[in-house]
C-alpha cells in the first residue's frame, strides 16, 4: 500500500507526520498548480466545485507516482464534502484506474468503522499506539496554525518585504525532508524563533481583515491566489479562524468522542441562522459577527462554485453588514476566476477599508458599500 492525500494548506505537514509516526509508505502530490486542476477539470464535470476538481487532480498526479491509495477527511450535512469519498471512488472507476480510497471520519457504523480504517492505514491493531500517534498529529496541526497566525502577524509589520515569505516559504519546502512528529515539531519551533526576531515597524497600526467561508478555498493558498500573502505584504493583518486543527479537533475528535462542538461563532451564528445547513456556515456568519465585534476594518468572504451553505452565508451576510457596519467582499472561486481580477479587486477593498478607517479616524462614522 503506498497512500497519497490531497493538499489543503498545510494538512500535507500533519498527514506526514501521522503517516510517518505509523512506519507508513506514502506519496506527496505535487503543490497545487493551474496543471493541477486542468488534469482534474478534465475528469469531472463543468458543475463540481472547484475543491474536487483539485482533489481528482491530486488524485491522478499521485497516481502517476506510484500511490493506490488516497486518504481524505469526510464532512457534514448536505456540504459536498461529505460526498466527496464516494464521488472520488465512482470518478476513479470511471477513469479506469485502481486507487483505494479511505475516509477518516466516524461513519454511520461508529468508532469500530474508524478504528478500522486506521488500522487499515496504520498496520498496527495497538489502541493506545494509534492513540498516540493521532494525538502527535493534532499537536502538529496546533503548532502549524501557531506559526501561520505568527507569519501573518510579522508580515504586516515587517520592515524588509517578503521577508517572512522567505522564511515561511523556506519551511514548507525543507520539512518535506523532516521525519516524524517530534522532528517536525522541533522544525516548527525553530522556524518561529526566526519569524520573531524579524525586525518589524512597532508604531505600525495595520488595517484588520477577517478571511471567512469555505474551508477549503479560504485554506489552500492555490484557491485564493495566495490571499494571505497578498494582504500581509499590503501591510494588512489577516486573521482566519477556520483552521486545520479546528477541523481535527472538533470535526472529527470530538464529534468521535460525541463532545459539545459549540462555540462563540456558533453562538453569534444564531441570530442569523437557526438551523444546520452544513459547511462552514455557521462560522462564516458568526465570525464575521465576531470580527465586527472586535473592530475589525472588513471581512472577506471566500467559497467555490456551487457551494450550497456558502451561498446560504452570503445571502445572510448583508444583514451583519448592515447591523455591525462591517465592510464584507465576497469572491467565488472557479476554474475560470482570474489572478489578475482578483488581485484588483483586493486591492480596491483594502482601499476602501483604508479610506473607511480615515474617515473614522475624522469623525465620519459612515458605512462605504459597493463589495
Amino acid at each position: 500500500m503506498k497512500i497519497t492525500f490531497p493538499h489543503i494548506g498545510n494538512t500535507y505537514i500533519v498527514a506526514k507526520a501521522f503517516l510517518d509516526d505509523f512506519g507508513s509508505e506514502y506519496t506527496i502530490p505535487p503543490f497545487n498548480t493551474n496543471k493541477t486542476l486542468e488534469l482534474g477539470s478534465k475528469y469531472t464535470a463543468e458543475s463540481h466545485c472547484l475543491p474536487f476538481k483539485l482533489f481528482v487532480g491530486n488524485l491522478l498526479q499521485a497516481h502517476e507516482l506510484g500511490a493506490d491509495t488516497m486518504l481524505i477527511t469526510g464532512g457534514c450535512g448536505p456540504c459536498k464534502l461529505g460526498y466527496f469519498g464516494e464521488m472520488l471512488k465512482k470518478t476513479v472507476s470511471e477513469i479506469g484506474i485502481e486507487m483505494e480510497i479511505i475516509t477518516l471520519e466516524v461513519p454511520e457504523q461508529g468508532l469500530k468503522e474508524l478504528a478500522a480504517r486506521i488500522k487499515k492505514v496504520s498496520g498496527t491493531s495497538n489502541y493506545l499506539n494509534v492513540a498516540k500517534v493521532v494525538n502527535s498529529a493534532k499537536n502538529v496541526a496546533i503548532q502549524l496554525d501557531s506559526l501561520e497566525r505568527l507569519s501573518r502577524i510579522k508580515r504586516a509589520r515587517q520592515l524588509e518585504p517578503r521577508s517572512v515569505d522567505k522564511i515561511y516559504g523556506s519551511f514548507q519546502r525543507e520539512v518535506l525532508e523532516v521525519k516524524g512528529s517530534k522532528e517536525i515539531l522541533k522544525f516548527i519551533r525553530q522556524t518561529e524563533r526566526k519569524l520573531k526576531k524579524l525586525p518589524q515597524n512597532e508604531k505600525a497600526r495595520p488595517l484588520k481583515v477577517g478571511i471567512v467561508g469555505e474551508i477549503y478555498t479560504t485554506i489552500e493558498p492555490y484557491a485564493n491566489f495566495q490571499l494571505e500573502r497578498l494582504l500581509g505584504n499590503m501591510g494588512v493583518e489577516v486573521t482566519r479562524q477556520v483552521t486545520v486543527s479546528g477541523w481535527i479537533i472538533d470535526d472529527m475528535l470530538k464529534k468521535a468522542l460525541r463532545l459539545p462542538l459549540e462555540g462563540e461563532d456558533v453562538r453569534e451564528a444564531r441570530a442569523y441562522l437557526s438551523g444546520m445547513v452544513g459547511g462552514h456556515a455557521h462560522h462564516t456568519i458568526g465570525n464575521t459577527v465576531v470580527h465586527a465585534k472586535d473592530g475589525f476594518d472588513g471581512v472577506i468572504h471566500l467559497y467555490p462554485l456551487g457551494c450550497m451553505p456558502e451561498i446560504v452565508s452570503q445571502s445572510i451576510l448583508p444583514a451583519v453588514e448592515e447591523n455591525y457596519q462591517i465592510p464584507v467582499m465576497t469572491v467565488i472561486r472557479d476554474e475560470m476566476t482570474g489572478e489578475a481580477g482578483f488581485n484588483t479587486r483586493v486591492e480596491a477593498f483594502v482601499d476602501l477599508i483604508r479610506k473607511r478607517r480615515e474617515e473614522q479616524l475624522n469623525g465620519q462614522n459612515k458605512m462605504l458599500y459597493g463589495y
